[in-house]
């Protein structure tokens, strides 16, 4: 088996995604053979990873994908093992070595986490077949003790896996002294004995000035630092996991493109707006309920969601379709990809009960579509074409549902030989199923040139590698990484 180390956070959203990518990066970086783990993730922006042995793909959380991409490896289910998609605020899909296993609320899923632990140790051999290192991510918090008794993603993975934890704090929202030595406070014995040291990230300024605040930590917890990472701008680069990074991008700078993203309750892959927010003529607004679409937006994009009727008929009550009639009236663009393609049709019948209680609802009709959820899920990388560009496309689908109509006649895009899509008898309007379309430089270019501005011509794929060449380099500067890969085991 190979070494390994675990990064664990004093609570949700402290970093460690990118830490543990820039971590992966730099490992590589000295020729090892690295690879990312998280053994149970929660997330609505997923990525299709390789099924060994298996025909199409499975489902892994986005940010093992970019770890995966940092280690310079393909992404396996294998690597992030247990995944959670949230359909409801109490319940969530719960997707098992890429396969979806079953839903569950979250009660009765505290129950099930035990029997899960086999399929995350089973995972857990497999990712380290023939690799150096191992840098595992934890979820949420070691500090959420009522959840210790079942746990397989903190504690209970890293106390069963023995491997060393190295605690990461976020200095940015404040308290950072607190919630370091707070978690060593509260940690059982067993569990506070696996931790080695901590990291504190997103600090601000002039490092020096937290020199006490490490003297302070050291006093009462006897953790030894690993070192203070400043802000990564670079992080900005990468595509954001989880739906809480929304809320600080609901504004931005004036660009010559305007782009309306509204955050559907269960918005999932929204990652598909990071190559147009990454133009310089386009600012991305992700618009919040209870904000109208702004009207001097020239595209309005409908991200994929987790909940299509939910998200639909929240869409309507926020007064959402209004606002996008407008637009349309206006003589605006407007896309919608996966579960926003179907809420662009007519309506939207769920015969049986695939994804909750409302069997049909009526969509928001400007596209003459369709769409009937089926219990099979389409989960796999695709190349395809561009029918309205002609140009190459490569993505992912990860969709429940079939969608047909008169304006499928109008295919967005063909993919491996199969028509995908629809396109509007004007061109405004089109939907896909195809993930990841903003991606390819060519189509991104033609696409923006139709809406009135010029694309940077970049290589967004270049782009994120480049941002992670940045983040090794700064996490080498400003931590002791040779301690770190030698604390694994």
């Amino acid at each position: 088996m190979a070494r390994a180390i675990m990064l664990q956070g004093t609570g949700s959203d402290v970093g460690k995604t990118v830490l543990v990518a820039g971590l992966c990066r730099a490992a590589r970086r000295r020729g090892l053979k690295v690879r990312p783990f998280k053994p149970q993730n929660m997330s609505n922006n997923a990525a299709v990873a390789d099924l060994p042995g298996e025909a199409g793909g499975g489902e892994i959380g986005r940010g093992q994908w970019l770890q995966a991409l940092a280690c310079g490896v393909p992404a396996s289910v294998h690597m992030n093992p247990v995944l959670l998609k949230p359909q409801t605020d109490i319940g969530s899909q719960v997707i098992v070595q890429g396969k979806v296993f079953g839903e569950a609320k979250a009660r009765d899923y505290q129950g099930l986490k035990q029997s899960l632990m086999a399929a995350v140790l089973d995972s857990w051999a497999k990712v380290g077949e023939g690799a150096d290192l191992v840098i595992v991510e934890g979820a949420g918090s070691p500090a959420e003790i009522n959840l210790r008794a079942n746990d397989i993603a903190n504690m209970g993975f890293a106390t069963r896996a023995a491997v060393p934890v190295v605690l990461v704090g976020d200095i940015d929202r404040g308290g950072v002294i607190a919630s370091i030595v707070g978690t060593h406070a509260i940690l059982p014995d067993e569990d506070r004995a696996t931790i080695a040291g901590y990291i504190v990230n997103k600090f601000r300024g002039d490092v020096s000035l937290f020199d006490d605040g490490l003297t302070a930590i050291a006093r009462f917890t006897g953790w030894r630092s690993f070192g203070v990472v400043p802000w990564l701008k670079a992080a900005a680069r990468l595509p954001a996991e989880d739906a809480v990074t929304l809320e600080r991008l609901a504004e931005g700078e004036r660009r010559a493109l305007k782009v309306a993203v509204p955050m559907l309750p269960r918005i999932a892959n929204f990652d598909d707006l990071d190559p147009l927010k990454a133009e310089p003529a386009v600012e991305v607004v992700f618009v919040p309920p209870g904000k109208s679409l702004p009207a001097d937006a020239g595209l309005v994009v409908i991200p994929g969601s987790k909940s299509t009727i939910g998200d639909l008929l929240a869409f309507r009550e926020y007064g959402w379709e209004r606002d996008l009639e407008a637009h349309r009236a206006r003589g605006g663009a407007i896309v919608g990809v996966c579960g926003g393609f179907q809420m662009l049709g007519r309506t939207v019948r769920d015969p049986d009960g695939i994804e909750g209680s409302v069997r049909e609802a009526k969509g928001l009709g400007l596209l003459d579509v369709e769409t009937v959820m089926e219990p099979e899920k389409m989960v796999r990388n695709v190349t395809a074409h561009s029918t309205i560009f002609q140009t190459p496309l490569s993505g992912y689908e990860i969709h429940m549902g079939r969608t047909t109509g008169p304006d499928c006649a109008r295919p967005a895009a063909i993919i491996d030989g199969v028509a995908d899509g629809a396109v509007s008898a004007d061109g405004k309007v089109f939907g896909t199923y195809l993930h990841g379309l903003f991606g390819a430089d060519a189509f991104r270019a033609r696409f923006l040139v139709g809406l009135g501005v010029s694309g940077a011509g970049s290589d967004h794929r270049a782009t994120v590698e480049a941002a992670l060449d940045e983040i090794a380099e700064e996490l080498e500067r400003h931590l002791d990484c040779e301690a770190l890969f030698s604390l694994a085991r």
